[in-house]
């Protein structure tokens, strides 16, 4: 298959990868793209088998090789007033608009749209595609696609991840520790609130000790130029009770932390069960033994730290000639892979600032500064 960055583009954007959705229909056409070059892939299922990550290498299997890292899931259009079909794209004023033309299909149609030109060239050290699911709903398929890397794969020497930066080097982002915290309590009816013990009452004070704590973490300032520029704490969902005459048994609520790198978000955790335990539970319990509260941890994935010295942030920035330190508050991949002990930076076509949103887009400007990155770095790989 010979297609071009535009073309390899509207093909992805045309499969309806949303996270809930198999992504296997995108998956198996990048199979078999790069099998019509001669390229194996290694296909890495999830446990129902439903979706996979894809792992392929350009190139000479040796170490010292660069990851393109990838997520091939979307987020959701429902209820979004789009003005054209979201998997259909459409050029409108020099701008591609699809789903995930932005977050973020463009950079690696873009990579795959110029492996032609990586085998062409020789390269001396392999280019690895690295692409992932579930990444909108936790990062959950990353973590196989790395154990995959370090089992198989010769050390590669840096991980440039895609995500859209408007092709800045993108060297921190911020974790994420999503919580769910649920609360049991006893009925009564409400004109008896001494009989009953209310769980969304109770949730409520929980709530206002988790918004105490965002405001103390707000004072913990990073040197680091995230906006905000310090540990968020967020309450996002809340549902419970029955009726409004029906002290409430069940209430549940769902809430993050974003740590900046450094900040350990288990210890906001950790406060919240303490002071649980001190202040809350002795009087639910002395009304009803059975009630509670239990928080458990739906999805962690880890800050990406800077590495002034490391490799990732050494090559971009000679590929871009973008000297400047730039942070996302955003969670991505690229903390697993550091994690894991890779160099890793951030660097990709278009603006997180379309991601998510009804219309999203990129430039055309930058799917042409993107292909003349992927361009320089397959001459650095060959030279």
């Amino acid at each position: 298959m010979q297609m071009t960055s535009r073309e390899l583009i509207e093909k992805l954007v045309g499969f309806p990868t949303v996270s809930c959705d198999s992504n296997l229909d995108l998956i198996h056409f990048v199979r078999d793209y790069l099998a019509s070059h001669g390229i194996e892939s290694q296909l890495i299922p999830n446990e129902e088998g439903t979706k996979a990550n894809l792992l392929a290498t350009i190139g000479p299997q040796t170490s010292g090789g660069i990851v393109l890292s990838g997520h091939t899931d979307v987020v959701p259009v429902n209820d979004q007033p789009w003005e054209s079909d979201p998997f259909t794209v459409v050029e409108r004023s020099g701008r591609l608009f699809g789903r995930g033309t932005a977050d973020m299909k463009s950079f690696y149609a873009i990579a795959l749209a110029m492996v032609p030109r990586m085998l062409e060239r020789s390269i001396r050290r392999p280019i690895h595609f690295a692409l992932s699911y579930d990444e909108e709903v936790g990062c959950l398929g990353a973590p196989a696609i790395i154990r995959k890397i370090l089992a198989d794969i010769p050390t590669p020497s840096a991980v440039i991840v895609g995500e859209p930066t408007m092709m800045r080097v993108t060297s921190a982002h911020k974790g994420i520790v999503t919580m769910e915290t649920t609360v049991t309590g006893r009925e009564a009816h409400s004109s008896q609130t001494h009989r009953g013990v209310s769980a969304v009452m109770t949730a409520a004070r929980l709530i206002a000790k988790i918004d105490e704590m965002a405001r103390t973490a707000a004072r913990e300032i990073s040197d680091i130029p995230f906006d905000p520029p310090y540990t968020t704490v967020h309450v996002g969902k809340i549902e419970g009770g029955t009726a409004p005459n029906i002290i409430s048994r069940h209430c549940r609520f769902l809430w993050d932390i974003r740590p900046i790198p450094g900040d350990d978000p288990s210890r906001y955790r950790a406060d919240l069960d303490r002071w649980v335990e001190e202040e809350i539970l002795p009087g639910m319990r002395a009304i009803a033994p059975d009630t509670g509260v239990s928080t458990r941890a739906l999805c962690s994935v880890p800050a990406l730290a800077p590495e002034p010295q490391g490799e990732a942030e050494r090559l971009v920035r000679s590929l871009t000639g973008d000297n400047a330190v730039h942070a996302a508050a955003y969670a991505a991949e690229a903390g697993q892979f550091q994690e894991a002990g890779f160099s890793t930076v951030i660097c990709g076509p278009g603006s997180i600032d379309q991601a998510h949103q009804a219309n999203e887009f990129i430039d055309l400007a930058q799917v042409e500064e993107c292909e003349r990155f992927i361009g320089r770095l397959i001459d650095h790989l060959a030279d």
